[in-house]
């Protein structure tokens, strides 16, 4: 009895036995691959590449709706489907040979150059669009004949079409399209597949059209064109299974610039900076845009989105390797040019702001710079961290201007060009805009009329001034520079010109302490009368300081490793007015030396006031 249950039972397996991997449920492991593409763009770019690889010239995705069913439908004049011994479409072999790619064939008879596919499982993607694929395709004797697949069905069934008259190619269409992606626009499509199949599309010549039915528009699929300028010279990337082809782009800093990774012409990442292993400089930089294209990789076949980390993809990290090197130190060059030229910006800012202010300011209190007289002589300012900035037209009008005082009288040259002619009235000022006078004594004040370039405009003036709030006598009401006589007892006057240029009007005003008695402005210190100074940066981490001014270069030295300024670096409008505030404190302690602190840290207001109500950001 137990002899015969023993021979009954299966015999164990030895260790030294093995076989082959099958697959227990053909169905199941159908379904899994089916669903293993989520993104249906994805899928529509699979539909589209099928058709290049069966050499169509012309590919037309329409979008619409057909007895109250929206639809998609992919139509090309490509090779139509392979035919069987009998001259019909072999929709068989499509339908029974899953991962058993027609192409896989081709490629390793070496026949399969140019073609994309590989799994043979292009067409199970429909899962992710709609719910029935009908493929249509023309046999030998010029009929039409179609198969038909179901979402979540194991049968398919292939049979004649009815069509007026046979057409070259294939034709796709699914319908109806599930409920996610019935609001997927034509428009989309047409951006995806111009990213997607960027390449492909170059290279094929084929021309692929999205008709948008339901809104009534059409597109072009035209291969993305990069941003930026193109990177010569690069470093070749080679590695024993093949070299890659990198077409890169070095553009301004933004979250839209990506490096897309490609095979064959065909995305397969769209940001080179998520692999593994790459998530770093210069591919996290934002710098660059366009692709590198790697033929011998190996995709994931469910999704084709994906990267076997094998012993190619190994490679192409070493490969990639001098190329990043190269890429790292381009954008280290353009970083520093970006550093500068926001320098130059922020300094011509910052001087033109102090300008403004000065010409606001009593002249006696604040003649530090001479920079008006001088600016003249020198014929403007040097580079951008050097000690001036760089004057353009409407800066060269403001040096006319002294502080305070009448305008100084500059010899007309000969010939001037018509740009350097004075426009309509459009602004004016009151020069000091802003001044303490002592009770019972007086101030002579000037408008400044200007046009919109700041030029000094001349002509066809008329001026009316008036005490606007405040106690007080001017010596004329209606020229451009009068003499204001204040009263016996202190409080602030407001006093207000208007201009009048024709039928143009500007107004302006002055606000004018009248104090009991003045304190001493300046004490005693030597005067900078080179100019508003330029600065540089200095990295001193580990120390306290946040500036510091160097007389002999006339410059304004900035700690760039201070916390303050690392904390101001976080927008470009933070990080200038806090360099003006550095400009202030350090100009003021210059030359207001000898002063009390009470009396500096009130002078630092004042003039932190007026510059930063005349800063404009670059």
């Amino acid at each position: 009895m137990k002899s015969t249950q023993r021979s009954k039972s299966k015999p164990r397996p030895r260790p030294d036995e093995g076989g082959r991997l099958k697959i227990g449920d053909d169905w199941n492991a159908i379904r899994i691959i089916a669903l293993s593409q989520g993104n249906p763009l994805k899928a529509i770019a699979e539909f589209v590449e099928n058709s290049i690889d069966a050499h169509a010239k012309a590919v037309t995705i329409t979008r619409g709706r057909e007895h109250g069913e929206h639809y998609l439908a992919v139509k090309d004049d490509g090779d139509g489907v392979p035919r069987d011994a009998e001259g019909l479409p072999d929709f068989r072999y499509v339908a029974t040979h899953i991962c058993d790619s027609i192409k896989r064939h081709l490629k390793a008879e070496g026949n399969g150059v140019g073609l994309q596919g590989e799994f043979g499982i292009g067409l199970l993607s429909f899962w992710t669009v709609g719910e029935t694929l009908t493929m249509s395709s023309t046999g030998a004797d010029n009929r039409a004949y179609q198969m038909v697949m179901s979402k979540g069905e194991p049968r398919y069934t292939v049979g004649p079409r009815r069509a007026l008259f046979s057409e070259r190619g294939t034709e796709l269409k699914v319908s109806p399209l599930l409920e996610g992606i019935r609001s997927l626009s034509g428009e989309k499509i047409q951006w995806y597949l111009a990213s997607e199949l960027r390449d492909r599309v170059r290279h094929s010549g084929v021309r692929v059209t999205v008709v948008d039915k339901l809104a009534r528009k059409q597109y072009e699929v035209e291969p993305r064109q990069f941003e930026g300028r193109l990177l010569h010279q690069l470093p070749p990337v080679r590695s024993g299974f093949g070299d890659a082809y990198a077409e890169l782009y070095l553009t301004e800093p933004a979250d839209t610039s990506r490096v897309a990774l490609t095979r064959s012409g065909t995305r397969v990442i769209e940001d080179l900076g998520t692999l593994s292993g790459l998530e770093h400089p210069p591919w996290t930089s934002r710098y660059l845009q366009g692709l590198i294209d790697v033929p011998f990789l190996n995709l994931t076949p469910g999704t084709r989105s994906g990267i076997v980390h094998d012993d190619r993809y190994a490679a192409l990290m070493h490969a990639l390797a001098p190329l990043e090197s190269h890429l790292n130190a381009v954008i280290e060059a353009q970083q520093r040019a970006e550093e500068e030229q926001a320098n130059r910006e922020s300094l011509r800012a910052i001087q033109r702001a102090f300008r403004e202010a000065m010409l606001a300011l009593p002249r006696e209190e604040y003649d530090w710079f001479a920079i008006h007289a001088r600016s003249r002589q020198e014929g403007g300012a040097g580079g951008s961290r050097g000690g001036g900035a760089e004057e353009g037209p409407s800066d060269a009008e403001e040096n006319d201007e002294t502080l305070g005082v009448a305008e100084r009288s500059v010899p007309e040259p000969p010939q001037r060009a018509f740009f350097e002619y004075a426009g309509p009235l459009h602004s004016v000022v009151i020069s000091p805009a802003a001044s303490t006078v002592a009770v019972n004594d007086s101030r002579r004040f000037r408008a400044l009329p200007r046009d919109r370039s700041r030029r000094r405009v001349e002509e066809d003036l008329a001026f009316v001034w008036e005490i606007a709030d405040g106690v007080g006598s001017l010596s004329s009401s209606s020229d451009q520079e009068v003499a204001f006589q204040a009263p016996a007892s202190p409080g602030l006057v407001r006093l207000s010109v208007m201009v009048a240029q024709r039928e143009v009007r500007a107004r302006a005003e002055a606000l004018i302490t009248v104090a009991a008695s003045l304190e001493p402005a300046i004490g005693p210190t030597v005067v900078n009368a080179r100019g508003l100074p330029g600065y540089t940066f200095e990295r001193a981490a580990g120390e306290l300081w946040r500036s510091r001014f160097d007389a002999e270069r006339n410059l304004i030295v900035v700690n760039n490793g201070h916390r303050d300024f690392v904390f101001a670096t976080r927008n470009r409008a933070l990080q200038l007015r806090y360099l003006v505030r550095l400009y202030v404190k350090e100009l003021v302690l210059r030359n207001f030396a000898g002063l009390p602190a009470a009396q500096l840290v009130e002078r630092m207001v004042e003039l932190s006031l007026y510059v930063e109500e005349k800063l404009k950001p670059p």
